[in-house]
């Protein structure tokens, strides 16, 4: 298995972030599937992740010329794009770690993570995150994300990685963990 970690350089390397986010949407997966493989809740928009991909390079893995997995970077300017987020981004300004609060910090938010499924229990996730961190670590502290409470797959992963969670929260579609991977 030859993955390149990397940034997405085409419009053919989002449309394919799409299809495969598709793939995963709760909405489109079933109950069952969501407990056993985890599952992606918000529907990016073409127009959307190109802003994002102009703004902060979106980092894929690829497997030839396939990606097979991505893992999104918003930064916090975006966090009135996408509706479903703005709760995220409230929530998460306001919230302190280490005796400091989120805002003071130079952070950005992990916006989606998905590896295919043919790919997963391969480190592709950790693999995406080790290159959120080579890749953005010199121009930030901390990486925030949310992850669904019920989503017990991903939430696993995520404290692999080495994110802590700091707040959790409900709003209108879930319960969140909002949780920190801080590089300093």
């Amino acid at each position: 298995m030859n993955i390149l970690y990397t940034t997405a350089t085409s419009n053919d390397d989002l449309e394919q972030i799409l299809s495969l986010q598709r793939q995963n949407l709760y909405k489109n997966t079933p109950l069952e599937y969501q407990q056993d493989q985890g599952f992606t809740t918000v529907e990016h928009s073409f127009e959307v992740l190109q802003q994002m991909n102009a703004a902060i390079p979106q980092i894929i893995a690829k497997e030839d010329d396939k990606v097979i997995g991505y893992a999104l970077v918003m930064p916090q300017s975006f966090s009135a794009m996408i509706p479903e987020l703005v709760p995220m981004f409230e929530q998460i300004v306001r919230l302190d770690w280490l005796g400091k609060q989120i805002q003071d910090y130079r952070f950005y938010v992990m916006g989606q993570i998905c590896v295919a499924e043919s790919h997963r229990g391969q480190g592709v996730f950790d693999g995406l995150y080790n290159a959120h961190k080579r890749l953005l670590s010199a121009d930030f502290d901390l990486c925030v994300t949310e992850v669904a409470t019920r989503n017990t797959r991903s939430s696993r992963a995520h404290e692999r990685v080495g994110f802590r969670t700091i707040h959790t929260y409900q709003d209108h579609t879930d319960v969140w963990n909002v949780v920190v991977w801080d590089w300093g």
